[in-house]
């Protein structure tokens, strides 16, 4: 077989052809509609995902059998039945006239192949295995792996860089790198997204908390400064400002810094002061946003925050204050009335007079509640009990921070031991 030549198309606006209505073309659809083609599915039958996409305008269906004349005007073609006869039938129109074709059935006869892709950050890879597709594969998920960890990271050459999703320009912003705040997840280092990870690799200061995964850190460049957040001068009283300050001073010394934070930093996390005091420094920030440990810890415990038929509601709460006292921001009354699930974060220290307090104004005491410490870290621990019980329970089990709550009937939801 003679050599590929490879070839990136534009496609937006662009008519393109999809034959059959099956698995395939439900796989290979999605990539077509990312490029903004304009898409016409042929089959007498669909997917109920591909039906969905018809019932919302995003492909044209026209629920009938191919006929050669549904090429005409196409600039590209895709035979994706189940039937070699059918797909034979598809290619030999396209041939004629002269348009690409892939087939996903024989790829040796086909004018055109589509490459198993992987990409990050507008960088896109595309991988021919020669035909063999799980060699392709193999490939790309290694390749999809080093984008991941920065390990395969390309900078870029051209300027100015497109602003992603996330990114906040001060008014007045300072021609530096700045400040990712990156939301490391829970426990687990594996948890981070693809994105954190690659901003990430590319830090050259990363102030980190000490919820946030440690392991992260032992990938980092050996030239990488690390700030441990805990440890910064000037006083308890004064921490938050500290790490504003050191954010501030290294992003304008031209440094690319990642605020290393568990969880997600704009839940409880004070993301939102970080971000606020760069963005008045004149330092662009980007916004990476974390798995939250309010739904993730649960979820790794077995407790699935909702469940149909036992709560249409979630509630998120800090119980960093006990409900007596002066700054507390909770409405304890309302959430006492509430039937669903109550999440509280930072409360073990005040868990006993949250759950007196709940129970005086009207939560039954009977309510299933249970606390998860140190979730998706090796030394994840859960106590379940009642909300009446669940402090002395903790205590009793030596619960310590960090640590979920949970109240609600979800807690008993899948029976997880």
């Amino acid at each position: 077989m003679s050599e590929l030549y490879p070839l990136g198309l534009r496609l937006a606006g662009r008519p393109v052809l999809v034959v059959g209505g099956g698995a395939v073309a439900q796989r290979r659809i999605p990539a077509l509609l990312a490029a903004d083609a304009v898409v016409t599915l042929v089959a007498p039958a669909a997917t109920p995902a591909l039906d969905e996409r018809a019932s919302l305008g995003e492909i044209h269906w026209q629920q009938r059998a191919f006929t050669p004349s549904d090429v005409d005007g196409q600039w590209l073609v895709l035979a994706a039945t189940d039937d070699p006869a059918a797909n034979a039938a598809v290619s030999d129109a396209a041939s004629q006239r002269r348009v690409f074709c892939v087939r996903a059935d024989d790829a040796a006869a086909a004018s055109a192949w589509t490459p198993t892709v992987t990409g990050a950050d507008e960088l896109t890879v595309a991988v021919w295995g020669g035909g063999d597709p799980r060699r392709s594969v193999r490939l790309r998920e290694a390749i999809a792996a080093g984008l991941a960890d920065g390990s395969l990271d390309s900078p870029r050459f051209r300027h100015p860089e497109p602003s992603p999703a996330g990114r906040l320009v001060p008014a007045s912003p300072r021609p530096v790198p700045g400040v990712a705040l990156v939301g490391a997840g829970p426990g687990d280092p594996e948890l981070i997204t693809v994105r954190g990870r690659r901003l990430l690799s590319r830090a050259n200061v990363v102030v980190v908390d000490r919820l946030a995964p440690q392991l992260l850190l032992d990938g980092l460049r050996g030239d990488v400064e690390v700030i441990d957040a805990a440890k910064i001068p000037r006083g308890r009283q004064l921490a938050q400002e500290s790490i504003n300050e050191v954010l501030v001073e290294r992003a304008l010394a031209g440094r690319f810094v990642v605020r290393l934070k568990g969880g997600d930093p704009f839940v409880f996390g004070r993301g939102g002061e970080e971000a606020a005091a760069c963005l008045a420094a004149g330092v662009p920030v980007t916004v990476v946003p974390g798995v939250s440990s309010a739904i993730a810890v649960p979820g790794l415990a077995g407790i699935p925050v909702t469940h149909r038929g036992l709560t249409h509601e979630l509630v998120v709460c800090s119980g960093h204050l006990p409900p007596e006292h002066p700054g507390s921001l909770v409405d304890w009354a309302a959430l006492a009335r509430l039937r669903g699930t109550v999440v509280l974060l930072m409360a073990v220290a005040n868990l006993a007079s949250i759950a007196a307090r709940l129970i005086e104004l009207g939560r039954a005491g009977g309510t299933p509640a249970a606390v998860v410490e140190r979730g998706g870290t090796p030394q994840q621990r859960t106590v379940r009990a009642t909300l009446a019980t669940i402090a002395a329970a903790a205590d009793r089990q030596g619960i310590g921070a960090p640590a979920v709550v949970v109240i609600g009937p979800v807690v008993d939801a899948i029976g997880a031991g």
